[in-house]
């Protein structure tokens, strides 16, 4: 792994393993502001997999998302299942940049400001985590052509 993805992926993570701890340590405080994104996605998601039994308690949902920035931040950092845990980490912020941070709703011109701040970080960091997610390490690259290989080169004819 080049030195430059040692540093790079604890980078992109501290945030989510920090926001995740937070989370979980704050979910009462937090549940309340969560709730305007619980009731816009959850309906959503069970109109789309009816199956599937989804809480629908603002506090379970933070405690959820805060365990997933927890181990997938961690996961991130570590380089374990980067591409994986990218989509994940940024699939998990597209409710809240949009519904948590709606700044154009915001009469107020400081909250426009503020929540626009937060709106605009949170689409840099889903970047960044497309980014990480199709990144590929070239030593992987060159075992899998190495393997690719040699399958050639035992096969008959």
């Amino acid at each position: 792994m080049s030195l430059i993805r040692v540093v790079a992926r604890p980078m992109l993570a501290s945030m989510f393993v920090a926001g995740g701890i937070n989370a979980l340590r704050e979910t009462p405080v937090l549940a309340p502001k969560a709730q305007a994104v619980t009731d816009r996605v959850i309906p959503a998601l069970a109109e789309v997999m009816p199956q599937v039994p989804l809480p629908t308690n603002a506090a379970t949902w933070v405690r959820i998302t805060g365990a997933v920035h927890v181990v997938g931040g961690a996961m991130l950092a570590t380089g374990h299942l980067p591409r994986l845990t990218s989509w994940t980490l940024a699939g998990t912020l597209v409710p809240t940049t949009f519904v948590g941070h709606a700044f154009w709703q915001q009469s107020d011109p400081v909250a426009r400001k503020n929540q626009s701040v937060h709106f605009f970080k949170n689409i840099s960091m889903i970047g960044g985590l497309l980014m990480a997610g199709i990144d590929s390490d070239p030593h992987k690259k060159m075992l899998v052509t190495r393997a690719k290989n040699k399958v050639k080169e035992l096969a008959p004819g």
